[in-house]
């Protein structure tokens, strides 16, 4: 049998199962069972938040013949056709390779049709930024005044390429980045299904990676499913994203507390005689640093961390150890040079060269 990725397996299909965008879903919901809808939506976020996802679920919704509070009922005969993608009604258009005006052009001709054995047409147009300048401005009016029996929902990631023209034109929905609370749940739930074993420890170090997007998260997901052979454990985890131990990372941040050059030259030596790959370690030296800075400055620090106890007992006491202005020279020192690491030819000789400039950095200053 074909294996089918995760983020795929399990898309939503209704809005109750949509997770993390509550505040679109129940709006959505509602203006569907109360029959005021729009002609025109715009779905805005990052990559893998459920834009698509809930564009379809609405498509669904609007042709069904017996919605639940405004939510697809998934059995008769509307869902079962776009369910199997076989709906006329629903189109979907990739504005990446359809952005010319003679692709907007053609959609205004087909827009007159009227829906075949349903109430709606609905055009779902993602990376609508991708249009030119020539095709917003064919869309422009139709866009304003669409026949009653058109919907459009414009998807993009970078809401700021739109023409204030097309803004206007359109209610407007923020998808928000998911919490790593809710990304580890996800996970537990998704994997508690496929009967796969895991460390909830190791699931939060992938929700972690995953930086808020549902679509990253099951991906990486995947991967680690299949190396971990049907247990995830943190080592797993720790070795196919190639991130850093939280150890390793107290480890070094103690030899850049203590000035210790020659334990940072040997650190770095060992890091690159296994293969660690210094971007990625230089990404997680600059996080560490922001998190030692929430253990100073907040006042409940774990509830955005989200870190085991232990764990965050041990940051703690190395916050305490190290002032809040070093903790910033390191957070800026790490965090501006990911890109220069991507292109040097020498990335342990950059890495070696930040650590002992942050070592010395307020002193620097000072002189």
């Amino acid at each position: 049998m074909e294996h089918l990725a995760l983020y795929r397996k399990y898309r939503p299909k209704t809005f109750e199962e949509v997770v993390g965008q509550e505040h679109i879903t129940k709006a959505l919901a509602n203006q569907i069972a109360s029959g005021k809808l729009a002609h025109a939506y715009l779905f805005t976020g990052s990559r893998g938040v459920g834009k698509t996802s809930v564009a379809r679920i609405f498509a669904k919704a609007v042709n069904c013949l017996n919605n639940k509070n405004g939510s697809p009922c998934l059995e008769c005969e509307s869902c079962k056709r776009l369910e199997k993608e076989s709906d006329i009604n629903v189109i979907e258009i990739d504005a990446a390779s359809n952005n010319r005006v003679d692709d907007v052009r053609e959609l205004r001709e087909k827009v007159k049709f009227l829906p075949i054995n349903a109430k709606y047409k609905v055009y779902i147009i993602d990376e609508v930024h991708m249009l030119t300048d020539s095709a917003f401005n064919a869309l422009l009016k139709t866009l304003e005044e669409p026949p009653s029996h058109v919907i459009f929902i414009l998807a993009t990631t970078e809401v700021h390429k739109l023409p204030a023209t097309i803004l206007s034109r359109c209610i407007r929905f923020d998808f928000r980045l998911l919490s790593v609370d809710k990304l580890t749940w996800l996970l537990e739930d998704i994997l508690s299904k496929e009967g796969v074993k895991y460390e909830k420890e190791a699931l939060k170090l992938i929700a972690q990676s995953g930086e808020g997007s549902v679509r990253d998260t099951l991906s990486i997901a995947d991967c680690i499913v299949s190396y971990s052979n049907g247990e995830i454990k943190k080592e797993d985890v720790l070795k196919v994203l190639g991130t850093t131990d939280y150890d390793l990372l107290l480890e070094y941040f103690d030899l850049l507390k203590d000035k210790n050059i020659g334990g940072v030259l040997q650190f770095c030596e060992e890091l690159d005689k296994k293969g660690k790959n210094l971007s990625v370690f230089v990404k997680d030296l600059a996080k560490h640093a922001r998190d030692l800075l929430i253990c100073s400055t907040a006042k409940d620090p774990n509830s955005l961390l989200v870190l085991p106890q232990e764990v965050f007992e041990k940051f703690m006491v190395q916050a305490k150890d190290i002032d809040e202005n070093r903790l910033l020279d390191f957070m800026q020192v790490f965090a501006g040079a990911e890109n220069e690491l991507r292109y040097t030819l020498s990335p342990r000789l950059l890495l070696e060269s930040l650590s002992i400039c942050a070592m010395f950095g307020q002193d620097a200053k000072k002189n």
